[in-house]
């Protein structure tokens, strides 16, 4: 027997030929729609497919995309931002985090700026990579900048696990995990001066993969009882998406609206319990998160439970962490491309001022956000 290649699990979802059955099934269905339909794909893994692969080309003019907030980079927020830098100026302190954090500017600047001021800050792929960084500096605090949405939340709570468990001294965390039912639930029902509702602008949800896998398909199951907006659970692969695109298009011509999961072969109804009771022993949530460009959220956030405020760097540092609210850039329009009311190339500044390499709004900082897809695969527009 031949050894498994990685290609191997993935060549059959990015088929040329599956992709255009996909297609053909889909303008056939489509031009049975009453109205034109927006599928809002929250999750910024989906926004990059999209953008790679040149899907919008694909669909009929009546089946239009929104980008939402999925990018757990991109809503945070600057004042946390600002929390994570003056944490990293500590003396004796080593701040450590994922993924493209370091590049997110916060007021002061990013945990690049401080870091090229003396500031040991270390980036990761897991969080348990603290454990060794523990280690070998045993003087050192070593204060874990924890982000994401429920997919990396079980990560933070292992490693706090094994910190309680091996009465380690020195770990502590900032928690910044946010969960995507109660964003979902905001963009849809919110008001402000700017626009009546939020509610015309999203006809159904492709929902996320990976969140899914931890949380089960069961987290949206009032979207299509209570709003009447269906949810189908999307692979990241472009056949996953083009057939999770075709389902909905199922639902609305066959009047039809209901939760369904593309995405088999990894998500299920309960998701992973194991997970979710870690998180549950751990974490508890907050009343209010803000998210960058979209405000205060009702629980939609996490916290350390009380019994766990030994190990909170919110706690222990609350003294020196700023508590200012911060506006966004003037220009940078992420708040309105976050709720799906604009689209990246409609900012004034996108590709001009704000680029990869020079972010001015947080959608432009990960390779995950709206602006940074549209920037990196606008030529396929």
């Amino acid at each position: 027997m031949s050894e498994l290649q990685l290609k191997d699990l993935y060549d059959g979802f990015r088929d040329p030929d599956t992709m255009k059955a996909f297609k053909k099934i889909i303008d056939e269905d489509a031009k049975k729609l009453e109205h034109p339909i927006n599928i809002m794909e929250v999750c910024g893994g989906h926004t990059h497919t999209i953008m790679k692969y040149g899907i919008p080309q694909l669909l009929p003019d009546n089946i239009n995309f929104v980008h939402g907030p999925g990018c757990p980079v991109c809503i945070m927020p600057k004042e946390r931002i600002d929390h994570a830098y003056v944490l990293s100026m500590q003396e004796d302190v080593i701040l450590v985090t994922l993924g493209d954090m370091i590049k997110v500017p916060g007021s002061n600047g990013s945990l690049q700026d401080a870091r090229s001021k003396g500031a040991d800050v270390r980036f990761i792929y897991s969080p348990l990579d603290c454990l060794k960084i523990c280690a070998d500096n045993p003087t050192k605090k070593i204060i874990f900048f924890a982000i994401g949405f429920e997919t990396t939340t079980p990560m933070t709570a292992a490693l706090i696990d094994t910190v309680i468990k091996q009465d380690i001294k020195n770990i502590y965390f900032h928690i910044n995990h946010v969960t995507v039912p109660e964003v979902m639930r905001e963009l849809i029902d919110s008001r402000d001066e700017h626009v009546d509702s939020y509610n015309h602008q999203i006809d159904a949800f492709l929902g996320p993969s990976h969140v899914s896998v931890i949380s089960g398909s069961k987290i949206y199951e009032e979207f299509p009882r209570d709003y009447k907006k269906p949810v189908v659970v999307a692979g990241f692969e472009p056949v996953d998406v083009m057939q999770s695109i075709s389902m909905i298009v199922k639902q609305f011509i066959e009047n039809r609206c209901e939760l369904e999961i593309e995405y088999k072969r990894l998500v299920s109804y309960d998701g992973n319990i194991k997970a979710q009771e870690l998180i549950e022993k751990y974490f508890e949530k907050i009343n209010l998160f803000k998210w960058r460009g979209l405000g205060n959220i009702k629980d939609s956030g996490l916290k350390l439970r009380d019994e766990y405020s030994a190990y909170d760097a919110e706690v222990i540092y609350k003294d020196i962490l700023p508590i200012a609210e911060i506006e966004d850039h003037k220009l940078c329009i992420c708040g309105d491309i976050l709720r799906g009311m604009a689209s990246p190339p409609e900012c004034t500044i996108f590709g001009t001022a704000c680029k990869p390499n020079t972010p001015i709004g947080s959608c432009m900082v990960s390779s995950e956000g709206a602006c940074a897809a549209y920037y990196k695969y606008g030529n396929l527009l």
